[in-house]
């Protein structure tokens, strides 16, 4: 299974970060062994000093697809839950200034935490669903997929035009604005709406 993470897909977050808005959408992969599943506690790595959390609601592919169209693209997932794009901020600073590839800021084990998932039918509009991430109780992160800047199937329909989507395969559409460190001891609770949909903690 991929891991597709898509970058800067919430206009704010691109301004926080000071980039420049896409044309089109970008992405990049993360490896199997990112995934960080039930809860289980993220453990900061040695390598990185300047960690950060980036919530995104994650769609899992459920049909293999390529080169899908726009119009077909709802029906190649039915499932969605909420996932952290952990990202080692200085290495990612370092690969930027020097034009390398992100895979070290980005693909390191456990790097991709992800909830339970529940199915899309319980949603009415695919383009106004609510998430919110608190640490230690405070709302740091809250976004809703009416600000998307390329939707689910703009972003299904995309990335199948360079690789085929196999059943299991995650996409994380992007974080919104609020992006910040954590730190050992946290508590990161991720919602849908109100439902809660991660709680673990970092060590």
């Amino acid at each position: 299974m991929k891991i597709i993470c898509i970058g800067r897909n919430y206009a704010e977050h691109a301004k926080e970060l000071k980039h420049p808005l896409p044309k089109e959408p970008l992405f990049f992969l993360k490896p199997d062994s990112a995934l960080l599943i039930n809860n289980k506690p993220f453990y900061c790595p040695d390598f990185s000093n300047d960690l950060h959390y980036e919530a995104e609601i994650v769609l899992k592919i459920c049909k293999v697809g390529k080169t899908i169209a726009r119009e077909f693209a709802h029906r190649y997932y039915n499932e969605l839950g909420i996932g952290i794009d952990f990202t080692a901020r200085d290495l990612q600073r370092k690969c930027m200034a020097e034009g390398l590839p992100w895979e070290i800021a980005k693909g390191f084990d456990n790097s991709a935490a992800i909830s339970k998932f529940i199915p899309k039918s319980r949603f009415d509009d695919m383009r106004n669903i609510s998430f919110r991430l608190e640490i230690n109780g405070n709302t740091v992160q809250q976004g809703n997929t009416s600000d998307l800047i390329f939707s689910f199937e703009e972003l299904i329909s995309h990335v199948s035009r360079y690789m085929t989507l196999k059943t299991g395969d995650l996409i994380y559409t992007g974080t919104p604005a609020g992006v910040g460190p954590v730190k050992q001891g946290d508590n990161l609770k991720a919602f849908i709406g109100n439902e809660l949909m991660m709680d673990f903690f970092i060590k």
